[in-house]
């Protein structure tokens, strides 16, 4: 399962993309929000950090030789180093730009050596005060490594390896019998740990997984998989500033209530299911359909000019009238009625162009239904200017 490299939060070197995988398929939408959990917070970090350089720092002020020196200097430069990581990691997740996550992930990996480097000095030098000091520290580091970072777990289980690992091998090494117990005890707590790590990150994945249906089935119909009017909306309010104008056409089934009478709610259903389909068919991509309800659609597309407007709602009219859905073994057709509003400037309301196409469809369907009206558009005189040349009933524009 490879990550996209395009996204700036994902790790790039194949080594970190192993270490941030997790076990199962993931949603691509999903990996993101795991990696940006392994930033955690500023306070857990300097917690971590400054228990760290404390116990190491004891450790060489007690035992001031080169092996003990240059483990204090490690941990004071590890922090030096992932500090400026997290702090940039963070605020380039939250604004979307690069992260350095490999160099963050790196720097946590040989943070957890360095404590196992720790560690093994320590319980070889015999120093039985120190070496109890070191071991419970790194047994206490290692718990917030898995509940810190178990959304990527085979991160944790590498850190809890290189850290406590040490440990077991030194405690085998000393001679000391009762050190011995070490070659159990720890491998059982890395076992548990992981284990905890591997369970949360489940049900993390899982509560994502159903945080992301939710959130789909609150703006998609159910039905046909359009967006529905909350969805819709949430595209307007993200295309907002963005473009100055759009043209919104509010489409109602001609002969629906009909068909579904007569053949059930089952066809009812199928056929709303293939008009969807046929409308995503004959729209542009950067055209947005959705389904109001019912047999009602809305198709939001970007172009503002009135003539071309009214040559696309009378297209849908056309497509949709000239194509037979076989329904129970019965072919049938159905109409539709277009209402269209045309929005000229990013200051127009959304509720209001969508009232505008409502009226609009209330006349088409008035004038005797397969018609597309045009509503008045927002500034006179643009209108006038797209529509030169053609008439003008009452306040809107009917092509039937």
């Amino acid at each position: 399962m490879l990550m996209p490299h395009g996204d700036g939060v994902l790790p790039r070197w194949a080594v970190t993309r192993w270490l941030v995988e997790c076990a199962g398929e993931v949603p691509a939408e999903i990996r993101p929000s795991l990696v940006q959990g392994l930033y955690g917070s500023l306070p857990i970090f300097l917690g971590g950090v400054f228990n760290t350089i404390l116990v190491s720092s004891i450790v060489a002020t007690r035992l001031p030789k080169p092996a003990f020196l240059l483990w204090a200097a490690l941990e004071v430069g590890l922090a030096a180093l992932r500090l400026p990581l997290l702090i940039k990691g963070t605020r380039a997740a939250k604004s979307g730009g690069r992260a350095h996550i490999d160099l963050y992930i790196l720097a946590a990996v040989c943070w957890a050596a360095s404590v196992g480097y720790g560690c093994f000095i320590t319980v070889l030098s015999g120093d039985w005060l120190a070496a109890t000091l070191v071991v419970l520290s790194a047994a206490a580091m290692t718990g917030g490594v898995a509940f810190r970072n178990f959304a990527a777990p085979r991160l944790v289980t590498t850190m809890i390896l290189l850290s406590l690992g040490p440990c077991a091998i030194a405690g085998v090494i000393s001679g000391e019998l009762i050190m011995l117990a070490t070659a159990i005890q720890i491998p059982m707590y890395i076992y548990a740990m992981t284990h905890a790590a591997y369970r949360l990150n489940a049900m993390l994945v899982q509560t994502m997984r159903s945080e992301r249906e939710n959130g789909r089935r609150a703006r998609h119909d159910t039905l046909t998989g359009l967006l529905n009017r909350a969805g819709l909306e949430e595209v307007v309010a993200r295309r907002a500033g963005t473009t100055t104008g759009a043209t919104l056409f509010y489409i109602d089934l001609d002969g629906f209530k009909a068909i579904n009478d007569r053949l059930g709610h089952a066809a009812g259903d199928q056929l709303l299911v293939e008009v969807s389909d046929l409308m995503r068919q004959v729209t542009p991509a950067t055209d947005v359909v959705a389904r109001m309800g019912g047999d009602e659609f809305v198709i939001l597309a970007d172009e503002t000019d009135a003539a071309t407007a009214r040559q696309t709602g009378q297209r849908l009219i056309d497509t949709l009238s000239s194509t037979s859905f076989l329904l129970n073994e019965t072919a049938v057709t159905v109409g539709a009625s277009v209402g269209i509003a045309i929005k000229l400037d990013a200051q127009s309301d959304f509720s209001t162009l969508l009232l505008e196409a409502d009226r609009a469809l209330y006349d088409a369907k008035l004038k005797g239904r397969s018609c597309a009206v045009l509503a008045p558009v927002t500034s006179p005189s643009l209108y006038l200017a797209a529509d030169r040349g053609s008439d003008v009933q009452s306040s809107r524009s009917a092509a039937c």
